[in-house]
């Protein structure tokens, strides 16, 4: 592993050149210019991306990055933290939903076991980064540090190994473990300054008790690390090995020009804590969804940016980033097989 590093260098998102050619292409398709709405903006991103008028996407690879908390054991969560392990036994056997939305695209999904309470046999798609002294999963935040420096810094740098090494040029991101919508409401309320209540939600379907129960643990613990206010402090502190692992994902895959797919809120807690150490991969990502969460919404403002889809949907997984998938493929589609209107011989607009 390479001597660890906040930040890669990125390359430069926003060529002028580039955007002019690209988006004079989109103007003299065959329809009315911007007709085609966000569509065309997607086909430009994605050419900014990787730096080609003609942006071509091969070798999708979605990662589920799995972990469990300690802070489950708070009763945060709706389920069990067993789930965790069972979830990914589900995927390896293709049964979770992430798993049909990925095989009805031709997507790869690999699981990324980055701290899971259990020993997995080796098998096809599944990637063991757990981390020396957190093989069991991160501590629980309220009573302590959820990670030491260290281990956050070997989950991230593990994040970066596992995407340098996958195939492709679009990184999809899922994830799964029993308490990590507390990991990233923590973190959203950190990074922004919003106030924790407008941060928390009901996660995988909590009741108004057990939602207030986890508004409590999480008052707790944000003022236990009042100090912690970094990013990669924040991270260590309140954060998940999954999610640590997810922002040195993105860095890597931003470093090669990946077009990033981000899921939901806690795949959002991941590329927010990656932004706020360079706030140019942004450019990079492509954000599928505003979940059912309802703090997701308020978090994708903040950031700047806008999904492409508004399902309701809650799942996690990865489950958002698959479905929004072929929005990309057509997008790049529409760039490179749409006619113009002099190649079609279609008469222009007249004024």
């Amino acid at each position: 592993m390479s001597p660890f590093a906040p930040t890669l260098p990125l390359p430069a998102f926003d060529d002028a050149g580039l955007r002019s050619r690209v988006q004079a292409a989109l103007d003299v398709k065959t329809k009315p210019k911007g007709a085609l709405g966000r569509l065309e903006a997607l086909a430009l991103q994605i050419a900014l991306v990787q730096g080609d008028a003609s942006p071509r996407l091969v070798n999708p690879q979605l990662v589920v990055f799995a972990a469990d908390h300690g802070i489950a054991a708070r009763r945060v969560s709706a389920y069990p933290a067993e789930v965790t392990r069972q979830m990914v036994l589900n995927f390896l056997a293709g049964g979770a939903a992430v798993s049909v939305l990925a095989r009805q695209h031709g997507i790869a999904v690999t699981v990324a076991d980055c701290g899971v309470d259990a020993d997995f046999p080796a098998a096809a798609g599944l990637a063991c980064l757990k981390v020396r002294g957190a093989e069991r999963g991160s501590a629980d935040a309220s009573a302590g540090p959820a990670m030491s420096p260290e281990q956050c810094r070997v989950a991230i740098a593990q994040g970066r190994d596992l995407v340098a090494a996958l195939p492709g040029n679009a990184l999809l991101l899922g994830e799964m473990g029993i308490g990590n919508s507390s990991a990233a409401a923590l973190l959203m309320a950190r990074l922004t300054g919003a106030r924790l209540a407008d941060c928390v939600g009901r996660g995988t379907g909590l009741d108004d008790l057990g939602l207030a129960h986890k508004r409590s643990v999480l008052e707790h613990a944000l003022a236990r690390h009042a100090d912690a206010l970094a990013p990669l402090q924040a991270l260590a502190a309140l954060g998940g090995l999954e999610i640590a692992s997810m922002v040195g994902a993105v860095q890597q895959a931003a470093a090669e020009r990946r077009v990033i797919v981000v899921d939901g809120f806690i795949s959002t807690a991941a590329v927010a804590v990656a932004a706020a150490l360079q706030p140019a991969l942004l450019a990079c990502c492509v954000f599928s969804h505003r979940s059912g969460e309802a703090a997701h919404g308020r978090w994708l403002e903040a950031l700047g940016v806008q999904p492409l889809l508004d399902l309701d949907l809650r799942l996690g997984e990865g489950s958002g980033a698959a479905l929004a998938w072929p929005l990309l493929v057509s997008a790049v589609n529409i760039l490179a097989q749409m006619a113009s209107f002099e190649s079609a011989g279609i008469s222009r607009r007249v004024s």
